[in-house]
């Protein structure tokens, strides 16, 4: 049996294959200090918690907000957003994913001026703490690049040479055809320095510069931060844009083998000091390159994110079949028991398309493009290394793409459409993670669009307390006939083990209309079959392949109904879990 090598041997390897044979020993003692440190202050980190397969369960599910989501006069947004996931969420969600709560100069958050600071108009460590203890959270680490305003870059522009090497300088004229460019945007942007004017590299915006991780002392200083995270009650590490961390000219400068190497470093450095905190990628990019991000499935990240799924789920309901969504989720796979997907419809940026290349064709690309546009939304391009630009990402609530804001149709029609596409991503294999604005039935904001110029604002407004809870009052309202079956389904999965993230699924075919997904649980205890009518016509289904039920009683588990055939009908737009004895 071949014993798999320790978190310190895999951390000498990566430095060596980083930064060479001769620097990787020294750097490694100044990392050993590092580790050592921190374990001195948390003893208590390194037990590693529950087996490495139940980190997460079927119990678990993440809720994707903002800090500030929720405002009220006179109290700190951390605390307001704290009391009102305790009092509407706390038996449905597990997880808060706090995106960026930092200073920051722009992006709503991704623009880091300090890593180790909370914004102090959203509120404390202390508040954030708060809600640690009654919620799991997760962090965004946004290392790729930081502020123009952060010091790191203020002192860089003085000269001071501490920071000489934080950054990526590059000569004029430069040949830079060969990188893969996320946004139509310049690469670089021009700064006068102490030392004269240079050319630095922004691969997002020119307020977002790139860290410079040729330099070894950047990749300590942000170990240190992830190291800092985890101390502050951090239990799930969002590595945001990490496809692109390491840069070298002649390259596409995305998915390099350093990259990886870093990610790996990461999960080596917390394997051997944290060993419960988990890693997850957030990578646009086409399915393949995406998984990539597993490695061997035990030495990289735990977690990466379902792109695939939000434009194939939006071209199952434009289409009324989910003939390309079953295709493609029959061939998922994970390759171990500590990986699973991260599955989500939304989230503070857009519905990215670039991860259905190749799954779909050019033309049902352009169909969600066409309603996108119709329905209010906007559209969103990256540069390609020709110059032509081409499709990047939908920017537009989920809700709305799903149903025109101005077209007419009865609201419990759209409600019900909305839910079932929820309820596939709840019901796939992974951990599912649901934006603010999906839960409460958000429809998008244009007027955040037209005031700051930004696209991807049009789904990120925020709550005031008093009107929020209002809506959620009101049985009439669309938050709230989204909101309390939405939990609803939340408190389903959970009670059932078959919807464990490592359970097996099997994708049936019973009907093009009818997405149907088998789940089990690990130990086989239990299946629940998964039925989701992705058109706006009844459908009528036959059980009995499979081993499935086909003349006993069955119950459905979200309307508690009993069904009594083994034909199951299902009326337009509806969802159906069956418990399988």
């Amino acid at each position: 049996m071949t014993v798999p090598p320790s978190p310190w041997d895999r951390i000498r390897d990566h430095l060596t294959f980083l930064y060479g044979p001769d620097r990787a020993p020294a750097l490694a003692e100044r990392l050993r200090a590092i580790l050592e440190d921190f374990r001195r202050r948390n003893p208590r980190l390194a037990a590693g918690g529950p087996a490495r397969r139940d980190r997460l369960t079927e119990k678990d599910a993440v809720l994707i907000t903002y800090g500030d989501q929720v405002t009220e006069p006179g109290k700190r947004p951390l605390v307001t957003l704290t009391e009102v996931l305790e009092k509407y969420v706390a038996d449905a969600i597990t997880v808060v994913h706090l995106l960026p709560f930092f200073p920051y100069s722009s992006d709503d958050g991704f623009s880091v001026i300090d890593y180790t600071a909370v914004n102090p108009d959203l509120g404390t460590w202390e508040d954030v703490e708060r809600l640690g203890r009654r919620f799991r959270l997760m962090f965004d680490a946004v290392i790729n690049h930081i502020s123009s305003q952060s010091r790191w870059f203020q002192e860089f522009l003085k000269g001071n040479p501490k920071y000489a090497d934080y950054f990526i300088t590059v000569e004029e004229g430069t040949d830079l055809s060969m990188v893969v460019r996320p946004r139509a945007l310049p690469l670089l942007h021009r700064f006068q320095t102490a030392a004269g004017a240079k050319w630095v590299w922004t691969t997002f915006s020119a307020d977002q510069i790139d860290l410079n991780y040729a330099n070894p002392e950047v990749l300590l200083r942000i170990i240190e931060i992830l190291l800092f995270y985890v101390e502050k009650g951090a239990e799930i590490i969002r590595l945001d844009a990490i496809a692109y961390l390491w840069k070298k000219i002649g390259t596409p400068c995305i998915h390099l083998e350093e990259t990886h190497r870093v990610v790996k470093l990461f999960r080596a450095v917390l394997d051997e000091v944290a060993p419960h905190v988990l890693l997850i990628t957030e990578t646009n990019v086409p399915h393949g390159e995406n998984v990539s991000y597993f490695g061997n499935g035990y030495d990289e990240a735990q977690l990466v994110y379902q792109f695939p799924l939000p434009p194939l789920v939006l071209h199952a309901f434009l289409t009324g079949d989910a003939t390309r969504l079953s295709a493609w989720a029959s061939g998922l796979s994970t390759p171990s028991d500590e990986t699973t997907f991260f599955n989500f419809l939304a989230s503070h940026d857009g519905i990215g398309v670039r991860p259905v290349e190749g799954i779909l064709s050019p033309d049902e690309i352009q169909a969600l493009v066409d309603r996108t546009l119709a329905h209010g939304g906007y559209v969103s391009y990256k540069t390609n290394p020709d110059g032509t630009e081409s499709v990047y990402e939908l920017n537009i609530s989920y809700f709305d793409a799903l149903s025109d804001p101005q077209g007419g149709e009865p609201l419990g029609l759209q409600v019900r459409r909305f839910l079932t596409s929820q309820a596939i991503m709840l019901s796939l294999a992974g951990v599912p993670g649901i934006y603010v604005h999906s839960l409460f039935g958000s429809r998008g904001d244009p007027e955040a669009v037209e005031r700051t110029g930004q696209k991807r604002a049009i789904n990120r407004a925020k709550f005031r307390r008093e009107a929020l809870e209002r809506e959620l009052a009101d049985p009439a309202s669309l938050r709230s006939r989204v909101f309390y079956p939405y939990r609803d389904l939340l408190r389903v999965r959970a009670a059932h083990p078959a919807f464990h993230p490592n359970g097996p699924q099997e994708v049936l075919s019973l009907h093009p209309a009818v997405f149907a997904l088998l789940r089990t649980a690990p130990d086989g205890s239990e299946r629940v079959l998964c039925l989701h009518n992705v058109s706006g016509a009844k459908v009528e289904v036959r059980l009995g392949p499979k081993g499935l039920p086909s003349t006993e009683h069955l119950r459905d588990l979200i309307g508690r109904k009993r069904l009594d055939s083994g034909r199951i009908t299902l009326e337009a737009y509806q969802t159906i879990w069956i418990r399988v004895e």
